[in-house]
């Protein structure tokens, strides 16, 4: 097929990849081999090297194997970013188990879907969450808990660290409801015996079973296999031209796929130092960025708005920075410019869905920057538009459905046939998303297929009216939603949260929206709010918005 995003490559970006067929893990332990004493981990200034981490992984593959975990069994993963995670990614994988990533934010009521669906008998966690896991292990197949203390991994003195276990309330627990409680540290402890080997799975056996984040209704488990992975590390790293020299900020969840790619696997295989983040806070991490000069790092748009709206955000210095990829939701030109204004950072927008590990497309690193496009499709990764009933292939310039095939591709949704079969078709992967490609072989991103509003028979895309949101000088954030309508089946609703000191009417911004839209593009309601509901990684979630209006509508 013609690919002319090619022409518009970084020189140093090849067409197409070599991609090992190896287990993930060996991501981990072939730069350990290469560079052993270089820092792989820093968190909150205490430094760990990739021999360190290595050495850490195989302790705890041979000890979970003692544990009885076995090639195949699914595990939860319920941390936030320190050390640990990648300690018990890696070393799951070591031990032949399939990771299963998971917010540890989830409520009991979502951890029961979750361990239930993946089947998963074991939990890694931090004591703070043992209890609700342990909550719903009579109901879901949990049977063992193994938890990590933050503070093990802290520049703390040792008695420190003691008097934050004793506090913790598990630290002579041997079970919390039906479920073992396993302490992670203890594990640790014992190396692994002389004659300790990997597990060597077939590359294309599942290696994550990693869950949508149910943006669009009920989340579904992804299954991604070693050879995916691996594969996608190598896009990244060579899109993002990393090497050991650079240093990765990682405050995305690196439990989301988009984390875990970008801001983890890909940093790891290039030999990268990763300045751990455990959540996101705009005044921390421009305090993380000006004190540990990170020369990369990953996020979405709101954190960018965060950002550019800290009052004082001139006293932290930026220049260490030398991009910002901005993905998971549209990057309007307006936070963009915004962002790049006061920072002087380079935000550099990409593309990517869990149903091919993450990101793959992006604007180059270096070369021309389209405002509003997602950019140019990774090595070995072809994509097209087709017409939204998937009868043809579109021209440039015609809106139709992005679709993709990639090496990276899915091996499909876990015990969901038939939704495996709609979303690949012939080798395609259909991703819901509406957009266009122009002649350079940019693509750009019109909307969420599922998001489209239709009034009175007008197609509307909310990505237009969210574009007009950010550029009104009082907005710090704000987001459309298609709401049912019995007249005209849908109406626009807007949502927005204002600057800080800044006050607005309704009849303000519909008066601004009529000056820059056709009256059927106009939303009917706005509704002011101190802040809209998110996902892990920052991204605003359209459906509960539209939930919520239904919700209200039924008790009417």
């Amino acid at each position: 097929m013609e690919r002319p995003w090619f022409q518009h490559y970084d020189k140093e970006v090849p067409h197409s990849l070599q991609y090992p067929r190896m287990p993930i893990y060996r991501l981990l332990d072939d730069t350990a081999r290469r560079f052993p004493q270089r820092p792989l981990t820093r968190f909150f200034g205490k430094q760990m090297s990739y021999a360190t981490i290595k050495d850490l992984s195989d302790r705890f593959a041979a000890a979970v194997r003692g544990l009885g975990i076995r090639p195949g069994d699914r595990v939860a993963l319920l941390l936030p970013n320190f050390p640990g995670y990648l300690i018990a990614y890696y070393g799951l994988l070591k031990a032949g188990a399939v990771v299963v990533p998971l917010n540890p934010l989830y409520t009991a009521h979502e951890l029961e879907f979750h361990f239930s669906d993946a089947g998963a008998e074991t939990a890694i966690t931090i004591p703070m969450f043992a209890g609700k896991a342990a909550a719903v292990a009579q109901k879901t197949p949990l049977k063992r808990i193994i938890y990590s203390y933050i503070a093990d991994f802290l520049p703390f003195p040792l008695n420190l660290v003691q008097k934050v276990r004793e506090r913790s309330g598990v630290k002579d627990a041997a079970r919390v409801g039906s479920a073992d409680l396993v302490d992670m540290k203890a594990l640790l402890r014992t190396p692994a015996p002389p004659d300790f080997r990997p597990a060597e799975p077939d590359p294309d056996e599942m290696a994550i079973l990693i869950y949508s984040g149910g943006t669009t209704g009920i989340a579904k488990g992804i299954m991604l296999s070693h050879f995916n992975v691996v594969a996608n590390a190598h896009m990244v790293q060579a899109w993002g031209h990393l090497t050991e020299e650079e240093r990765m900020l990682a405050v995305l969840p690196l439990f989301h796929g988009y984390g875990m790619s970008v801001c983890m696997n890909a940093p790891v295989l290039s030999g990268m130092e990763i300045v751990l983040m455990p959540k996101f806070n705009a005044r921390d991490m421009a305090k993380t960025i000006h004190k540990h000069r990170p020369t990369l790092t990953a996020a979405v748009p709101t954190i960018l708005v965060a950002l550019s709206n800290l009052p004082d955000i001139d006293k932290y210095d930026f220049t260490s920075l030398k991009a910002v990829w901005v993905g998971a939701a549209p990057l309007t030109k307006a936070i963009k410019e915004n962002f790049e204004a006061k920072t002087g950072g380079r935000a550099i927008e990409g593309y990517g869905l869990t149903e091919a590990v993450t990101a793959i497309m992006a604007n180059p690193y270096k070369g021309m920057h389209k405002v509003g496009s997602i950019g140019l499709p990774f090595p070995d990764v072809d994509a097209k538009i087709v017409s939204l009933d998937g009868s043809r292939d579109l021209p440039p310039g015609e809106q139709g459905e992005i679709v993709l095939r990639t090496p990276t591709m899915m091996l499909g949704y876990y015990n969901r046939p038939e939704e495996t079969a709609k979303a690949i078709v012939d080798g395609w992967l259909y991703t819901g998303d509406i957009g266009y490609m122009d002649e350079d072989g940019y693509f750009y991103i019109t909307d969420r297929k599922k998001d489209l509003i239709i009034v009175g028979g007008f197609n509307v895309f909310p990505r237009e009216i969210d574009e007009l949101i950010y550029k009104h000088p009082k907005v710090q954030e704000g987001i459309t939603v298609g709401i049912p309508d019995p007249y005209k089946g849908e109406r626009i609703k807007v949502y927005i949260v204002l600057k800080e000191g800044e006050t607005a009417t309704e009849e303000e911004f519909k008066q601004y929206f009529r000056e820059h839209l056709t009256p059927y593009k106009v939303p009917s309601e706005i509704e002011f709010r101190s802040s809209l509901p998110k996902s892990a990684i920052g991204k605003i979630l359209r459906r509960k918005l539209r939930e919520e209006e239904i919700a209200k509508q039924n008790e009417q």
